[in-house]
């Protein structure tokens, strides 16, 4: 009898926003800090293999499934206080990042309400710097709490110790492997006024000055809009939301995707974002441009209706959205020279 909750061949496509993958080998919901290391030991021990698994909203798992351990995060907890003037929250990695931020909104807590309806755990907001309309998580995460797979004994990271960059982190990185995350602590501002930099989400919210629950209800109908909340009776939210990651290059590259697109006949000015270190392109405006159109279907997968950087199982199989993608890639570079990057993890 194992010391914590384990299945064995459970169908990892029931555990996933985009419902593919097939079965694992064993299937571990750990829910305490006790769970997660014994588990950890005895997949040591018993030679198998280990994936971590949060909301399951950012993976794609192979369609012969996982041969080893699936570590479920579970971990729950949450904890508002206060921080030399500065309110702050405590969360457990298996807490739901919605969750989370609808709280902090209602308790009038500044900082991360832009990031209202993105799905999965907190503990993916440190790992991936997840961030829509403007905001990116880095911004407010204080500390982050992560096991180290090693030797087993929990560390604290300052948030400018994390490495944080556009969906990248230490986590994702140059630890990718070493560490599970097992919480984080973000700084927020009390009846702060909220920072809406993104001219679509502007947009939505006209020109009254908004407070944060006007944010939240404007960023989730936008989202909505796209399909980019998990709802069941929609069938162009079964994805793992942008299955690329928009481009960010210097000016000088730039100028070199600018020359391809204008001898390709292209007119249309490209759309740019201001980015670190040169300027970020909208990887669905490329996609669009490259021939691949919302609503396209191949086999039982294919492009959202309402988002083309949403790629969507049908019925289908990670094989036919593997190979989707993989032309998607292909005719992006082809046209403009530009390398997008999957975004979530493919396991298998």
């Amino acid at each position: 009898m194992l010391p914590f909750p384990c299945l064995e061949g459970a169908p990892l496509a029931e555990h996933t926003t985009i419902r593919l993958g097939g079965p694992a080998r064993f299937f571990a919901d750990c829910r305490t800090n006790e769970h997660v290391r014994e588990c950890l030991l005895w997949a040591r021990a018993q030679g198998h293999r280990i994936q971590v698994l949060g909301g399951g909203s950012n993976i794609v798992f192979a369609d012969s499934g996982f041969d080893g351990v699936i570590l479920k995060v579970g971990l729950l907890g949450l904890s508002f206080h206060e921080d030399a003037g500065w309110p702050e929250v405590e969360a457990a990695a298996g807490e739901p990042l919605d969750e989370l931020v609808r709280l902090c909104v209602e308790k009038g807590l500044a900082g991360i309400e832009c990031l209202s309806g993105i799905p999965g755990t907190v503990g993916a907001a440190p790992l991936q710097n997840v961030g829509a309309y403007g905001q990116e998580a880095s911004e407010t995460i204080r500390t982050v709490k992560a096991l180290d797979l090693e030797t087993l004994k929990e560390k604290e990271f300052a948030g400018e110790d994390c490495l944080f960059g556009y969906r990248q982190s230490r986590f994702k990185s140059r630890d990718a492997g070493r560490y599970l995350i097992t919480g984080a602590a973000f700084r927020l501002r009390k009846n702060g006024r909220p920072n809406v930099r993104y001219p679509e989400l502007a947009a939505a919210l006209g020109p009254s000055e908004p407070d944060l629950k006007a944010v939240r209800e404007a960023v989730l109908a936008l989202r909505r809009k796209k399909s980019m909340v998990v709802d069941p009776a929609d069938p162009e939210s079964v994805s793992v939301g942008s299955f690329f990651m928009n481009p960010v290059m210097p000016q000088e590259s730039f100028k070199g995707v600018e020359e391809r697109w204008s001898r390709s006949g292209g007119r249309e000015p490209i759309p740019t974002f201001a980015a670190s270190g040169g300027v970020k392109v909208p990887a669905a405006w490329l996609v669009e441009r490259s021939g691949f159109t919302k609503g396209l279907r191949r086999g039982g997968v294919g492009i959202s209706a309402n988002h083309a950087l949403a790629l969507v199982s049908r019925g289908g199989t990670t094989k036919e959205l593997l190979a989707l993608a993989k032309d998607i890639q292909s005719r992006v570079y082809g046209r403009f020279g530009v390398r997008l990057e999957i975004e979530p993890v493919l396991v298998g």
